[in-house]
């Protein structure tokens, strides 16, 4: 397996391709706005997207109703109520209670300004990240070119938040243990991303890592229980199985946008059994390889990599919003190849899998698992070129 020499931060192609996506991606919000499509429709009313079940919830415990963030019925009429008329659907608050701080904070502002606020004061947070992990300005380029940021900018998902704690995580987990176990803590707001960290941290020996993000998450929940009550966590516990019902179940948000192996059984006609039968499969056997993975020698880049694209695929419930994390594992393979050579097709690989993204709203079947399996390969290849036993020094220990 040949590596080559090629540097991408001289690269002029991926400088213009990258900077043509750049203004892309800024171009398509601006002309949204203007044309009503984007936090204002043409008759001057919010447009209901994923932002308003957070600034619902958040106006419902600034009114002293903290648990009713979670009966659907409530929730649904503040949702109305905000965008100024009923809309068809729901955008059920499906979050644990110590993400309504965040809610209530963003319910002080006006609906559109709280959206503006929301993406745009943590899409920083993902860039850098992105170029931290990468460790050169060219992971700005990156970050800023890739094409799940668009839908979370349109829908003002928390995709800029999930891959700036995931990244920060990951990278600080051998340089700062206790700031990574910190991240991780914050990071339980999405719980199904972390499925798989407890069993690998545990595997890969990082008992600070792993002891930070409980104690982090355990006083996170306690300071949510002390702000918002039993009944707030009662409440969250209780619309548990009517989320999984509704979404997993019965499919109302549609199966081709639920981007998970769960997603495409669905899609292409699976029953629910079989749905669950292959993710559990998948779970099981992302679990092994990667504890098996952070007991080897490879270099650490792969690992992180490999963890935070098992984070992806180890969940059913995954939107396109949250392909935002899977920047973090493709800056894992560009600060791996700039370290050590970068892979004939690597570079490749990932523009397919960004392709993919890309293209999403164009098909009506999920091929968002598609991108997380290219990037998997990618880092499993660079996986068992390490553990050859006559590996290249320097790619052995990049």
């Amino acid at each position: 397996m040949s590596i080559s020499h090629w540097d991408i931060r001289t690269s002029r192609p991926v400088e213009l391709i990258g900077f043509g996506l750049c203004v892309a991606n800024a171009v398509y919000l601006v002309a949204s706005f203007v044309q009503g499509s984007f936090l204002i429709d043409p008759a001057g009313h919010g447009i209901p997207t994923d932002f308003v079940n957070v600034w619902a919830a958040g106006r419902l415990v600034l009114d002293g109703q903290p648990a009713a963030a979670y009966d659907w019925a409530l929730h649904k009429a503040v949702e109305d109520a905000v965008i100024g008329y009923s809309f068809d659907g729901y955008y059920a608050w499906l979050y644990p209670p110590p993400f309504l701080f965040v809610a209530a904070l963003l319910a002080t502002l006006p609906f559109a300004a709280a959206q503006v606020l929301w993406s745009f004061a943590t899409f920083p947070a993902y860039v850098l990240a992105i170029r931290t992990i990468v460790g050169d300005r060219i992971g700005i380029l990156l970050a800023c070119a890739f094409p799940a940021i668009l839908s979370n900018f349109m829908v003002g998902q928390n995709g800029f938040v999930s891959a700036a704690l995931l990244g920060g995580a990951l990278f600080f987990i051998e340089r700062r243990p206790l700031l990574a176990g910190c991240f991780l803590g914050l990071l339980t707001y999405k719980p199904q991303f972390g499925l798989l960290f407890p069993l690998v941290l545990v595997a890969g020996g990082q008992w600070r890592v792993f002891f930070a993000a409980a104690i982090v998450a355990a006083l996170l929940n306690a300071a949510s229980w002390a702000a918002f009550g039993t009944s707030s966590w009662i409440a969250f516990v209780h619309s548990l199985p009517m989320a999984s019902q509704a979404i997993l179940t019965e499919g109302q948000a549609d199966w081709h946008k639920l981007q998970s192996l769960f997603g495409i059984v669905r899609s292409l006609g699976g029953s629910e059994a079989l749905a669950w039968s292959l993710q559990c499969a998948l779970i099981a056997a992302s679990a092994i390889v990667l504890c098996a993975l952070w007991r080897s020698r490879v270099s650490f880049d792969v690992k992180a990599a490999a963890l935070a694209t098992g984070a992806l695929l180890s969940t059913p419930y995954l939107y396109l919003y949250d392909y935002v994390t899977l920047a973090v594992p493709m800056a894992f393979l560009v600060r791996a190849g700039l370290a050590a050579g970068v892979l004939r097709g690597e570079m490749i690989g990932i523009a397919a899998a960004s392709l993919l993204i890309l293209v999403f709203p164009f098909v009506v079947v999920p091929i968002g698992p598609l991108a997380i399996l290219i990037v998997a390969a990618l880092i499993g290849r660079r996986a068992l070129l390490e553990l050859r036993p006559h590996a290249t020094p320097g790619l052995a220990h990049a």
